[in-house]
């Protein structure tokens, strides 16, 4: 089992030192997981630490400590994140939409906007960001692919429809989709994608990994037993993980065996 969304830092809840991180990797193992990735956020860049997890990760030898980023994507700031991901050798970057034309949509005060606003449009929107993403080959993993639901507000066409263009982007350039477990500790109270997108993504042979989006040591793996069996249930066998941003594959079936 692997968990690639963890966030050492939070929200700047703590530093970025060998005793956190030491908590991190303890609940990973608590959590009988064989692999962890810290992919803390890029606007914390000048308080991270990433040779400091790659040091304390020597302390763990039966647990793969991955380093990895999330980024969030914002069209004119493409050369830039180019620039900041090049200054480390990192294992996979996660590229990730929380802003449509600088609204910042995912924080809680900012529902009443959700339901003010046209739902096909806005998922529109969402997606045509995610597709740009997913071309600027400045990623490894899309992250939460629909993280515009987590209020609940549904569109009124299928989000599968609206969806695909950013998927067919994703599939050509090679991109893997994370499930992530954090949606249901929202509003919407369900995975991130839901099972019927899973299904599709699944049928356009776009490979998963797994990612609780954890922002406190305790949330570590939190529900990725159960999105690797809804996985498995919509038809997918394996899993991916990253080494030194080269992709590799790992059964789903072994890894809920541990």
């Amino acid at each position: 089992m692997l968990d690639l969304h963890v966030h050492l830092l939070g929200h700047r809840d703590r530093e970025a030192n060998r005793d956190n991180i030491r908590s991190f990797l303890g609940e990973a193992l608590r959590k009988k997981l064989t692999r962890i990735g810290f992919a803390d956020h890029d606007y914390y860049w000048h308080e991270l630490n990433f040779d400091l997890i790659r040091e304390t990760a020597l302390e763990y030898p039966e647990l793969e400590v991955r380093v990895g980023l999330e980024v969030d994507y914002r069209e004119e700031n493409e050369e830039s994140i180019r620039r900041m991901i090049d200054q480390y050798d990192f294992d996979y970057i996660i590229g990730s939409v929380h802003e449509i034309k600088g609204w910042l949509f995912d924080y809680p005060e900012e529902e009443e906007e959700h339901r003010r606003r046209n739902p096909d449009q806005l998922y529109t929107d969402y997606f045509s960001l995610i597709e740009k993403a997913a071309r600027s080959g400045l990623f490894d993993i899309i992250g939460h692919i629909d993280l515009v639901k987590l209020f609940g507000i549904r569109p009124y066409t299928d989000v599968r429809i609206l969806a695909k263009p950013a998927l067919e982007v994703i599939k050509q350039n090679g991109l893997v989709v994370e499930v992530n477990t954090n949606g249901r500790y929202k509003a919407v109270n369900e995975f991130y994608p839901d099972f019927n997108l899973i299904e599709t993504i699944k049928q356009m042979d776009i490979a998963f990994t797994l990612g609780s989006d954890a922002h406190e040591f305790g949330n570590v793996g939190r529900d990725l037993f159960e999105a690797a069996k809804q996985l498995e249930s919509a038809g997918v066998r394996t899993l991916t993980g990253f080494t030194r941003r080269i992709p590799d594959i790992l059964p789903i079936k072994s890894q809920m065996d541990v």
